[in-house]
């Protein structure tokens, strides 16, 4: 399968620090990739990167075949990129549906993209005139999330979705993804969950000191409770 995003040699400075060292990715299209590694492995640099939240220094990043690392922040979006922060990118001070109207810009929100929302979340539309900065820490997740996904995307880059979660959210999360990927929507996945990333990952990177050191897939990483431990430090009995 092709990839849809595809990182070449990238590497990213933040200051002085060297943060990604060459990082070579392949995201295929219509599939959910993993990218998984120990804290402060450079997950969440790289999907900053791919944003032009933070500009590579060196190296390639291309989207549909076309080079995007130069674009800023808004034109990516504009191509079809969705982003879910691990901070939860939300207007505190707005309500549920500003929020949602904000981020579908290029049209008016969609009545039945808004079903379809509140069939996997149903607290936004309880809570559809409250302000967001009064919601629970699961309910902001899930209008993060519901904000990515507010007009279709090629892309969805989500950054640790399930941290501090609930299981009954986590389950509609999952959900949510995997619906998503019947849709045709390609995920690149930042998870520190490995139950999560087991269930709906396809393909699956490893990240160590901002290089990609193994990539497969989902299944034979999950199968491999030796390679778990190399890679990650975990099992599947300890984090089932």
């Amino acid at each position: 399968m092709s990839a849809l995003l595809l990182l070449t040699g990238v590497q990213t400075h933040i200051g002085r620090y060297h943060i990604l060292q060459g990082v070579d990715l392949d995201v295929p299209e219509g599939r959910t990739t993993m990218l998984l590694g120990r804290n402060g492995a450079g997950k969440t640099t790289t999907l900053r990167t791919v944003m032009g939240l933070w500009r590579a220094s060196e190296g390639e990043i291309r989207f549909g075949g076309r080079r995007i690392e130069a674009l800023v922040t808004p034109d990516i979006a504009r191509a079809g990129i969705g982003y879910v922060p691990e901070n939860m990118a939300i207007f505190s001070d707005l309500t549920v549906r500003e929020n949602l109207e904000l981020a579908a810009r290029d049209a008016p929100l969609d009545a039945a993209r808004l079903e379809w929302i509140f069939g996997f979340f149903p607290a936004l539309q309880r809570f559809w005139l409250s302000r967001a900065g009064t919601l629970s820490g699961g309910q902001k997740q899930m209008l993060s999330i519901a904000r990515a996904v507010a007009e279709p995307r090629r892309l969805l880059l989500i950054d640790e979705p399930t941290k501090g979660l609930a299981p009954a959210i986590v389950d509609a999360l999952i959900a949510c993804l995997a619906e998503l990927k019947r849709l045709g929507t390609t995920i690149l996945l930042v998870e520190q969950n490995f139950r999560v990333a087991r269930e709906i990952g396809d393909t699956v990177a490893v990240m160590d000191n901002g290089r990609i050191v193994h990539a497969g897939t989902m299944a034979e990483l999950a199968g491999d409770e030796a390679l778990q431990h190399r890679l990650l430090g975990l099992s599947l009995e300890t984090h089932a």
